[in-house]
């Protein structure tokens, strides 16, 4: 090797990896603000239930642990493995969906059945059929895409699959979950090249579906009701809204710093789970409230951005998982941020990177994680070939 050779290669070998820093460092500083603020949201709750302020401090730190060492695993795995196991790991999720409903192996708290005790961690399969559903569809969508574009069956297929673990989640019962799943995947399909009638229909139908499930629980149905006039009954159905509304109210420009806020001491129920946003907004005002607006959305903006250049090189199973992941943090976000401002019924959706909530973290986190590696795989190929235009819908 000549001299010049040797430098170079000493030269890479001390340089960062070749990765999309800037949204690795945004989706860093969420993880940290997150911690800050289900540290101050959690004190007094904490402190009044367990008589240690810190308590759920240093379960969300143990969870962000849990969720880099997840990203990293994620990062190591190529490309081609994820395409491979996509189908095998969907029906993985099944099984654990199908576990969470075997008495006396589902834990139930507040009413909803959802975790699986593993090893003094709960396990959210539901959280989990999120990820693997992403990573199935887009397998899919590239060995299927001439059938998804098409014919009925091949729209239909995935969507029945997608219903069976929709029914389970619902058993759970977890209506937002479902919710945010059927409509990642539904996205997904729609990019995948479905014809507009047959989407249209089934986009009809899943609808109904929904809706029918909201007027067959009196509680489902008193939350999409409550939540367009929450000060009508504010200290019962409209309780949690109306709390969260008085939060924002508060905070005003600039909040009234962190660590001041009333609401999540006495008032807001859920506050650093569901409502942190609220919390937010007391302790930071409406400027700190679009600071976090603005993180997501840059998020989701490199997601799609990783996703076209993905769809450039001809990557599709690439392209449509970044495209999943896109889809699914943002609507998440904006199911969580459209409930705390009184835009959207309640759900018991978590904000992703923010919440208190170790599952939900780990699942955000992983898809991050395999949004980094295409990033990553794709910079190794545009460095030697360049960018590419065109679709050549199969993983080069």
């Amino acid at each position: 090797m000549s001299p010049e050779a040797l430098t170079q290669t000493r030269r890479r070998r001390g340089r960062l990896p070749e990765l999309d820093w800037t949204l690795l460092v945004c989706v860093l500083l969420l993880l940290g603000f997150g911690l800050v603020m289900v540290t101050s949201a959690s004190l007094s709750t904490a402190d009044r239930t367990f008589s240690e302020p810190f308590y759920y401090a240093y379960r969300h730190l143990i969870a962000l642990g849990l969720a880099l060492a997840a990203g990293l695993l994620v990062f190591a795995a190529p490309l081609d493995w994820w395409e491979r196991w996509g189908t095998a790991l969907f029906f993985l999720g099944l099984f654990l969906l199908a576990l969470v409903l075997v008495p006396g192996v589902g834990r139930t708290a507040n009413g909803a059945t959802r975790w699986i005790s593993v090893g003094g961690f709960n396990l959210q399969s539901s959280e989990l059929m999120k990820f693997f559903a992403v990573i199935y569809v887009s397998g899919y969508l590239v060995r299927r895409h001439t059938e998804v574009a098409t014919r009925l069956t091949g729209f239909l297929k995935p969507m029945i699959l997608m219903v069976a673990a929709s029914a389970l989640i619902m058993a759970q019962p977890d209506f937002g979950t479902t919710a945010v799943l059927l409509a990642t995947v539904l996205g997904l399909l729609f990019l995948g090249g479905v014809q507009v009638l047959h989407f249209t229909v089934l986009f009809g139908l899943v609808g109904l579906a929904l809706a029918a499930l909201i007027a067959l629980e009196p509680y489902r149905l008193q939350r999409v009701t409550s939540f367009l006039h929450p000060f009508d009954d504010p200290f019962n159905t409209g309780f949690q809204l109306a709390q969260a509304l008085i939060a924002f109210g508060r905070g005003e420009w600039l909040g009234v710093g962190l660590g001041n806020g009333i609401q999540k001491q006495f008032y807001l129920p859920e506050a650093h789970t569901d409502f942190l946003l609220a919390v937010v907004g007391e302790e930071f005002g409406l400027v700190g409230t679009l600071a976090v607006i603005a993180a997501f959305a840059f998020v989701v903006w490199r997601a799609l951005r990783i996703g076209a250049r993905a769809e450039r090189q001809g990557w599709g199973f690439a392209a449509y998982a970044a495209h999943g992941f896109a889809l699914g943090i943002g609507l998440q976000a904006l199911v969580n941020i459209g409930v705390n401002v009184g835009l959207l019924p309640t759900k018991g959706l978590t904000l992703p990177f923010l919440s208190y909530g170790s599952n939900s973290i780990i699942v955000a986190c992983m898809a991050v994680a395999l949004l980094l590696r295409i990033d990553y795989e794709l910079r190794k190929v545009e460095a030697v070939a360049g960018p590419r235009e065109g679709l050549k819908w199969a993983h080069a």
